[in-house]
């Protein structure tokens, strides 16, 4: 049966606008944030996958850093274990990293991987300790008060930061036709594990994968201007400038920071998508409008 001519046409166009795109990112790299909304609605979990699987068939290379958080405090509540935070960190103690890295390194990753794969994709999960790939140090959150006599330094136990990353065994996987899968977890040289920010993470493996975009999925439109519209490209300079005036400010300002730091790097561009809209990954980069902001250097 013969698609009806409208339709037709439809495919057609959208299949002619992704044909420059995908002959433009051939072979390039792209990391991509997976959290929020998109890690939890089945649809858009299915979504996601498939975009995948199609970026990596067309000659893309994406590289996966996830999340977990909602799914770490789901476990934990089972448990009877009371999450803390300070200033939207979790507090983690022994048991509690216990319980991330069985969410993070097993629940999640094997969930993301088998997923991909069953839509037909190469996935293999991995966290940063596997093929020494992510050297964390210990995060220490400091604290500064008019009232305080000192600033105050937090020990959120073992919450990390990024050291170095070692992307051997990622770029072997990415050169095996592989979808590396990452959790953030990594070691530190006192030989803990520590839970780093997926954000962060992502950024970094970024940075040393020399990658053409970083893609990072929200459960926001991306950035706002101060009337609340969407900001679709800004340069450096605008963003520094949006900080600066507090138009980028609570949970935004992380990944926006984190998105800064990779473009400085010499990543070509960042991206902050809406996670929650179906296929984002794959409307953003093969259509000429897009549907976040992205960040480039000028």
């Amino acid at each position: 049966m013969s698609l009806p001519e409208d339709r037709a046409r439809n495919i057609a166009r959208v299949l002619i606008e992704a044909l420059p795109y995908i002959r433009r990112f051939a072979g390039k790299t792209m990391v991509i944030k997976y959290g929020g909304n998109a890690m939890v609605e089945q649809r858009l979990k299915d979504g996601f996958a498939r975009d995948i699987v199609l970026m990596k068939l067309v000659g893309l290379n994406p590289v996966l850093v996830h999340g977990g958080g909602p799914q770490i405090g789901e476990l934990l509540e089972r448990l009877g274990k009371a999450s803390q935070f300070v200033d939207g960190m979790r507090v983690t103690d022994s048991e509690t990293m216990d319980v991330v890295e069985m969410v993070l390194g097993g629940l999640v990753n094997k969930e993301i991987v088998n997923l991909i794969n069953q839509h037909g994709g190469n996935a293999v999960g991995l966290t940063g300790k596997d093929g020494d790939l992510i050297r964390a140090r210990k995060m220490l959150l400091r604290r500064d008060a008019p009232e305080l006599a000192a600033p105050e330094i937090i020990d959120l136990g073992h919450v990390g930061e990024v050291e170095s990353i070692d992307v051997g065994v990622v770029d072997m996987l990415v050169g095996g036709n592989f979808i590396p899968v990452i959790a953030p977890i990594g070691v530190g040289a006192d030989g803990f594990s520590y839970n780093i920010n997926a954000d962060l993470v992502a950024g970094k493996v970024a940075e040393v994968l020399h990658a053409e975009k970083l893609i990072l999925l929200t459960n926001t439109a991306g950035i706002l201007d101060a009337e609340g519209a969407l900001m679709r490209e800004l340069e450096l300079s605008r963003v520094e400038a949006l900080i600066g005036d507090g138009v980028i400010a609570g949970g935004m300002l992380p990944k926006v920071r984190c998105a800064l730091e990779a473009v400085k790097a010499g990543v070509r561009a960042a991206h902050i998508l809406d996670g929650r809209v179906e296929h984002a990954v794959l409307l953003d980069l093969f259509t000429d409008e897009g549907v976040g902001t992205k960040i480039s250097p000028r």
